[in-house]
């Protein structure tokens, strides 16, 4: 069959790359990875994010923005200097790329919340950045903040992620984490704020695969004061992270255990105390259990965190070479980049595997 013309739920591609020392590496290595699975892509859809690449304002908040046209943009702007002191501001980057069309306005700022709006907020300040993402983008009509980290940036496109890759001169970029993903559609058309990675503050997921539990984790999500306006799974996983990180305060291990909780039977099995622990978690966060398959990475400040469906419905692979950690959708991927890997192995469903600046890789065990 032609390409585009069949629905194939099981595509996507996912790819990621951690320096547990901190080493910053070019993007360069992160576009090869993704460009062996060109065929699980189709060109509707292509991202990467990455951590570690603005070290020289690494204590302001970068954010990402499309906008439809200036007019837009002035409205945005105008908001933003109501609510941030604004340190830079420019476009993005970009080189010409004749596979990526209908480009939006693409800028960039670093900014810190005003004092006085930050106090008189009595929130704060991670919350008051998440709030202000949400007001400009369900209130400013064709203004869209796509990335609001600190010393990292989402780049993402209409496009096979290769060509996004080369579109943002991502290989003039350093970093010490970077994901990908290259999209298959599944339920939503393509376009420029749809394409993955979906992101929140520090928070970055590419997903692979659908989750059937969409309706009933919006609903739950958005009593939180989360605003859903892209009907899309991923980012409804996004915002799971944030609120059992940020909010609740749970460890990465302890949040797969929610998302990929065990079935009763298994924890019915467990010792005492662990058994414990993973009926406590999934009594007081039933809702945010996601359900169907999926293989997941979420970037955060210092490392990954890589996690499929708990049935493994979704391929996964990991390798580790020295210090650095890689995660894929298929081995050949991480050996394009690394053909000589110290280790490489499959995680079981619902096992994460976590990679830590300064620190080791856990299972989750």
């Amino acid at each position: 069959m032609l390409e585009g013309q069949v629905r194939i739920p099981s595509g996507c591609a996912i790819s990621g790359i951690v320096d547990k020392s901190g080493k910053r590496m070019s993007g360069e290595a992160i576009i090869k990875s993704i460009t062996v699975m060109h065929d699980r892509s189709n060109g509707l859809g292509g991202g990467f994010a990455a951590y570690g690449i603005y070290p020289e304002y690494k204590d302001y908040y970068a954010l990402h923005i499309f906008y439809d046209n200036a007019s837009t943009k002035k409205s945005c702007e105008e908001f933003l200097e109501r609510h941030f002191d604004i340190i830079n501001l420019s476009k993005i980057p970009t080189r010409k790329v004749r596979e990526i069309t209908d480009e939006p306005l693409i800028w960039r700022y670093f900014v810190t919340p005003l004092a006085t709006k930050l106090s008189d907020s009595q929130l704060d300040e991670r919350e008051f950045v998440a709030k202000c993402v949400f007001r400009v983008n369900t209130r400013i009509d064709g203004a869209y903040v796509f990335s609001s980290g600190k010393n990292m940036g989402v780049f993402k496109a209409v496009g096979f992620p290769e060509d996004v890759g080369r579109f943002y001169r991502l290989d003039e970029y350093e970093g010490y984490c970077f994901t990908c993903h290259g999209r298959y559609p599944t339920n939503t058309p393509g376009w420029w704020g749809g394409a993955h990675p979906f992101a929140l503050l520090d928070y970055s997921v590419v997903h692979n695969g659908e989750i059937s539990s969409y309706d009933a984790n919006r609903r739950a999500i958005e009593m939180y004061g989360y605003k859903c306006t892209l009907q899309t799974d991923t980012e409804v996983i996004t915002y799971i992270i944030d609120y059992l990180h940020r909010k609740k305060g749970l460890r990465f291990d302890e949040i797969s255990s929610v998302i990929a909780a065990p079935f009763w039977q298994t924890i019915y099995r467990m010792e005492p105390i662990k058994r414990m622990t993973h009926e406590y978690l999934r009594n007081v966060f039933a809702a945010q259990l996601i359900t169907g398959p999926f293989s997941i990475i979420v970037g955060f400040d210092g490392g990954f965190m890589a996690l499929n469906d708990r049935l493994k419905l979704r391929s996964m692979v990991v390798g580790e070479k020295g210090d650095k950690v890689y995660v894929a959708s298929e081995e050949a991927a991480i050996r394009i980049i690394e053909p000589n890997l110290d280790s490489v192995w499959s995680p079981n469903g619902g096992e994460p595997v976590i990679a830590l600046l300064n620190g080791g890789v856990s299972n989750g065990s």
